[in-house]
């Protein structure tokens, strides 16, 4: 088997192993592409080896965690082209609109499938989809991790405390998980008529979102695209050397073509490590590395291992206790949900962050730590800052209701993955950030220029 089975959970375990010659059923939540997939080339990899159709299916929910129409347009435009490429490969797709707790199973009655594979994410709600779909179907069912370079399930058995206790395990396992993927193949077993094509309209139709954030239009979405992307990031890497400037283009935007599923963060390794092998000049790769993978797995380890990833109770003992003690401080300012949402505190330099969020469905990294910091400075209590953090990073960032949206919030305020620093008002032993601080990193003022209000709306 060219994928390694550390890569595979068998979550049926008491079942027979796949029987029969119904197709082989790609469930796919979290990873929307067809190359570069690790749980769609193992699915294929059974169905030839079996001589039956390979089918994916993809479940649209009307509403998911607070989602936009900025985020389910960014996605349904992917998906369509993940639809094309899956038809140009006799792979059937199937858009199925409902709880997938009903619609998988329901699809499985029909198709008689004799094998389930599904992709791997943390979050809670996914992992009740899978666990509900595993209890209402006979099929065995397979989970394979294509999106971490190592499955989280191997890279570590336990909730690790940070960085640093994750990274040995990640240096150790990476030369093994960090190998090319093979080509998705046209698939030599058809089903024996195609699905028909998805009517997008009708399931744009179906929504029920807040239309009042509107799609971005700076980035295209898409497989394609984000390859793309990619390379003309690594084309000019040498600017990700001013990361932490967020009025320099030193990013790679990557972010929300990982979190859409429609770019392989292990795609991404491979590319930088190939300049690192050409010995390119002023090539950052550790730094890249450490971002792609060491602290994105890390999220991952945190939602998966951590049942309270969103709330004061997911946070170091040191952290409750640090913020309990100083729950009852007097705040300078206190801000309501509104007044952060519409980015009308007295601080331009948190407005201008908020701006940004607003306007492009995306927050430097390096500014999110403050504007996610003031919150909590400025919030009745941590628990109302982390909601309100939460809140605002879901329903407008493009890369929200993701792992290192939750555990980027939870840093900030919560001290995750930290340690703790000099004693505080409000923020007791939480890492404390300023506008002075900010000032020494980068061109404060033109920060605030380019996201001011005049300039969006």
């Amino acid at each position: 088997m060219s994928i390694r089975p550390e890569r595979v959970r068998i979550l049926t375990p008491e079942r027979p192993e796949p029987q029969g010659s119904g197709p082989v059923v790609c469930w796919v939540n979290r990873d929307r592409r067809l190359r570069d997939n690790w749980a769609l080339l193992y699915a294929q990899e059974i169905a030839i080896a079996r001589r039956v159709p390979l089918h994916v299916v993809f479940c649209l929910v009307p509403e998911f965690l607070g989602a936009t129409l900025r985020q389910y347009d960014f996605m349904l435009r992917g998906l369509e082209e993940f639809e094309r490429d899956c038809t140009s490969h006799n792979i059937a797709f199937t858009m199925l609109l409902g709880d997938p707790r009903e619609q998988v199973p329901a699809y499985c009655a029909a198709t008689t499938p004799s094998l389930l594979v599904t992709d791997f994410e943390p979050l809670r709600i996914k992992t009740q989809w899978v666990d509900a779909v595993c209890a209402a179907t006979s099929v065995a069912v397979h989970q394979v991790d294509a999106h971490n370079v190592i499955p989280a399930w191997h890279c570590s058995p336990k909730l690790e405390f940070a960085a640093y206790t994750i990274r040995p395990k990640i240096k150790r396992l990476l030369p093994t998980f960090l190998d090319e993927f093979p080509a998705v193949e046209r698939h030599p077993f058809p089903p024996a008529a195609m699905p028909q094509p998805t009517d997008w309209m009708h399931v744009r139709s179906t929504l029920r979102v807040d239309t009042s954030v509107a799609p971005i239009t700076w980035l295209t979405p898409g497989e394609q695209q984000g390859r793309a992307l990619l390379d003309a990031f690594t084309a000019h890497i040498e600017r990700y050397q001013d990361r932490n400037d967020p009025t320099k283009p030193g990013q790679s935007n990557l972010s929300p073509y990982f979190h859409f599923g429609q770019l392989a963060p292990q795609r991404a390794a491979l590319e930088v490590n190939r300049l690192a092998r050409t010995g390119a000049e002023d090539c950052p790769v550790e730094s890249y590395l450490e971002e792609l993978i060491v602290r994105r797995e890390l999220s991952d380890n945190f939602t998966f291992y951590n049942p309270n990833y969103d709330s004061f109770e997911g946070f170091a003992a040191w952290a409750q206790s640090s913020l309990n003690e100083h729950r009852d401080d007097p705040r300078q300012y206190v801000y309501t949900f509104e007044q952060w949402q519409q980015a009308v505190t007295h601080d331009e330099l948190w407005n201008a962050a908020q701006r940004e969020l607003l306007s492009t469905g995306k927050l430097h990294g390096y500014m999110r730590m403050y504007w996610a910091k003031k919150i909590l400075e400025w919030s009745a209590s941590p628990e109302e800052a982390l909601a309100i953090g939460i809140t605002l990073n879901d329903t407008h960032a493009l890369d929200g209701r993701d792992p290192n949206g939750y555990v980027g919030v939870a840093w900030s305020i919560g001290g995750v993955h930290d340690r703790a620093w000099f004693e505080r008002p409000v923020y007791g032993k939480i890492r404390y950030m300023n506008a002075n601080g900010c000032a020494k990193k980068f061109d404060v003022k033109a920060y605030i220029r380019r996201y001011a209000e005049s300039t969006l709306f």
